[in-house]
C-alpha cells in the first residue's frame, strides 16, 4: 500500500468549469433559485444534496475547497471560512458549552490564547494551558469536565512541536476531541493521519501564499462538520463566518503549487538556520539537531516537505531586534510584518505582535523572550546570496 501523500492527493482533484473549463466555475451569486417549493424547504432542511440555498449555508466554489483540503489533510470533509479565526472558534464553540473545559498548548497562537483565555470564560467555557510537550503535565490537567485537547503542531512562536500520537492515545482514553492547528505545517505533517479528530489551518498562511487573502478551514468528520453547518445550533452557520466564493477560488489556484513552495521555503530556512547557528546565534529551528523536539519531528513530517519555512532567531533585545529588521527591510530582505507563507520573507517580534495578547509573565513563563525575532523564510532563488546580506545586516548592528 501506498504511503498517504497529502500533495498526490491534491493532484488527484480533478473539476471541470462550466463550460469545460480547467478552473471550476465561480459560483458568483449569494443566493439561488428553485424550481420548486418543495425543493427549497428540502435544501433548507438539508436533505437535498448538491442543491444550493444561500452562500451563507454553502456554494459550489466553497465545496470545492472543502473536498481539496479534505483530501489533503486525509479527512472525510471539511468547511472552509473567512479566516483561520473564523474557523478556529466556531470549531471550539462546537465541542463546548457551559461548565465544559479544554486543555491547551501554552505556546499557541495570540488571537487563540485570547479567545481561550478572555472570551469562552463568558459562556462558562474554561481553559488550562500546559507545555504541550510534557504528557504527564498534560494528562493532569485533565479533569471531568474536559472536552478538548487543543494544540498546534508546531508552535507559535517559539517553534515547540506536539507529539500528535501520544496526544491522540490521552485523548481517545479521555474521550477528549483532539483538534490540531496545522498552519505552520501544511503537507509535512498530517495529524489526522496521527489520530487528530479535527485539523484547522489558516488559509492566509502558506497555503494561499500570497498574503493576499484571509481564509481559515476545519477538516473533520462528516459528522462534526454537518453539526458546524446545521441551521438549527451549527456554530459556523450561526456566526456566519462564511468564505467568499471569488477568495475560495483564489485559494484553490495557489493550493496546486503548495507542494513546491513548502519545498522551498524548507530548503531555505534550512540553511539559514544551520548558518546562524554556526555563527554562534541562538537559533531555534526543528530541523537543527539541537532542537529538543527534532528526532519525534523527524518521524512525524513528510520528508520530501522537509523542516518548514518557519525559524526564531534571538539577538539579546528587543531594541536590537527592532534595528535589526528594520535593517534587513531597508535592504530588501523582507517585510517587517506579521503573518507568513509569503514569497518573501517576513520578520516580526511576537514579543510585540503575534504573542502580544499574551501577558508578559506568560511570555516570559513559556520562554518568549524580548530579542526573539520570528521568521517566515521566503521562496528566495539564492539563499546562500541572502545569508550573506543578512549576515552584514547583523554584523552592522553588533549582533554578530
Amino acid at each position: 500500500m501506498m504511503k498517504f501523500n497529502p500533495a498526490d492527493e491534491i493532484q488527484d482533484l480533478q473539476y471541470f468549469g462550466e463550460f469545460g473549463g480547467v478552473n471550476p466555475s465561480i459560483s458568483d451569486s449569494s443566493t439561488y433559485t428553485f424550481l420548486s417549493a418543495k425543493t427549497m424547504f428540502d435544501t433548507f432542511e438539508g436533505n437535498a444534496e448538491g442543491c444550493y440555498l444561500y452562500s451563507r449555508h454553502s456554494s459550489p466554489s466553497n465545496l470545492y475547497l472543502d473536498r481539496a483540503l479534505a483530501a489533503m489533510e486525509g479527512t472525510e470533509t471539511a468547511n472552509v471560512s473567512a479566516s483561520g479565526m473564523g474557523a478556529i472558534t466556531p470549531t471550539l464553540l462546537q465541542l463546548c458549552g457551559s461548565g465544559d473545559h479544554i486543555v491547551s498548548s501554552r505556546t499557541i497562537y495570540g488571537g487563540t490564547y485570547a479567545f481561550l483565555k478572555n472570551f469562552t470564560p463568558k459562556f462558562g467555557i474554561k481553559t488550562t494551558f500546559v507545555d504541550i510537550t510534557k504528557m504527564d503535565k498534560v494528562e493532569v490537567a485533565i479533569t471531568p469536565e474536559t472536552k478538548v485537547l487543543y494544540c498546534e503542531t508546531v508552535s507559535n512562536p517559539l517553534l515547540e512541536i506536539a507529539d500528535i500520537e501520544s496526544l491522540a492515545k490521552i485523548a481517545k482514553k479521555y474521550n477528549l476531541k483532539l483538534v490540531v492547528d496545522n498552519t505552520f505545517s501544511p503537507l509535512s505533517v498530517s495529524p489526522a493521519k496521527l489520530g487528530a479528530d479535527i485539523v484547522i489551518h489558516s488559509l492566509t498562511k502558506y497555503i494561499n501564499g500570497s498574503s493576499d487573502t484571509l481564509g481559515g478551514v476545519t477538516c473533520a468528520s462528516q459528522e462534526f462538520i454537518d453539526s458546524l453547518k446545521n441551521v438549527n445550533n451549527g456554530a459556523s452557520m450561526l456566526l456566519g463566518p462564511t468564505m467568499d466564493s471569488l477568495r475560495s477560488a483564489s485559494v484553490m489556484k495557489n493550493l496546486r503549487t503548495l507542494h513546491i513552495r513548502m519545498k522551498q521555503h524548507s530548503h531555505n530556512a534550512s540553511y539559514l538556520a544551520e548558518r546562524f547557528e554556526k555563527d554562534g546565534i541562538k537559533t531555534v529551528y526543528p530541523g537543527l539537531k539541537s532542537h529538543p523536539n527534532h528526532e519525534l519531528y523527524s518521524t512525524m513530517i513528510n520528508p520530501e516537505y522537509g523542516f518548514g519555512g518557519m525559524m526564531t532567531l534571538d539577538v539579546g533585545s528587543l531594541d536590537k531586534a527592532n534595528e535589526l529588521m528594520e535593517l534587513m527591510q531597508k535592504r530588501n530582505l523582507g517585510y517587517l510584518a506579521v503573518s507568513l507563507g509569503f514569497y518573501k520573507t517576513l520578520f516580526s517580534a511576537p514579543g510585540t505582535s503575534t504573542s502580544s495578547e499574551i501577558p508578559l509573565e506568560g511570555q516570559a513563563a513559556m520562554g518568549l523572550t524580548s530579542g526573539l525575532i520570528r521568521f517566515s523564510i521566503g521562496l528566495d532563488n539564492n539563499i546562500e546570496r541572502t545569508y550573506e546580506m543578512m549576515k552584514e545586516c547583523m554584523v552592522e548592528l553588533g549582533v554578530l
